[in-house]
């Protein structure tokens, strides 16, 4: 795998950027935690290239499992945090935000409706692996949830939240596009 410095540097930005909404804005007091990392995960899809933003939320999902504290909820990092039912929806971040950004290698500039159109896909692609993820886990932990729960813990309290990340996204990502479209 061939990786410019440039690329390294635009990647590494945003593991910054996700660890620190992960560590600066945790809110746990639920089964499923409130994060801002969809909105950096979407911006990422949007924004980078996909090598680029696999690499952002790959490394991400690096840092953590190496223990770093930088997961929303505790234990807060290392291996043992595959075991937590939300692990899954950190693994529709390292999915969807390559997948946006493979969507939006062509055409070159997009209408703001268009990239929130791919934004909301983003969602599309976190949350099935998400609340799967959090069935199985529930389930193997002697804890079963119906497909009822699952909705009502890790989908209704947070989808009206996670859509306004992804509008906010798409904002943030559509002023780069067009500056830098008059740049060049």
């Amino acid at each position: 795998m061939n990786i410019s410095l440039r690329s390294l540097a635009r990647a590494g930005l945003f593991i910054a950027l996700a660890v620190s909404v992960s560590v600066l804005f945790r809110f746990t007091a639920t089964l499923v935690p409130f994060s801002l990392l969809p909105l950096v995960v979407i911006l990422s899809g949007l924004t980078l290239t996909p090598k680029e933003s696999f690499l952002a939320m790959g490394g991400y999902l690096l840092l953590g499992l190496l223990g770093l504290p930088v997961f929303a909820a505790p234990p807060f990092g290392g291996l043992g945090y595959v075991l937590k039912p939300t692990f899954g929806f950190i693994l529709g971040f390292v999915v969807s935000a390559p997948l946006l950004s493979l969507i939006l290698r062509r055409p070159k500039e997009w209408s703001f409706w268009s990239l929130l159109g791919v934004s909301l896909l983003g969602l599309v692609f976190i949350y099935p692996l998400g609340l799967l993820y959090l069935w199985v886990i529930m389930k193997a932990v002697g804890k079963p949830l119906t497909f009822s729960q699952v909705l009502q813990v890790g989908f209704f309290p947070f989808i009206g939240f996670d859509i306004l990340k992804a509008v906010l996204a798409t904002v943030v990502a559509f002023r780069v596009q067009k500056r830098f479209s008059k740049r060049g």
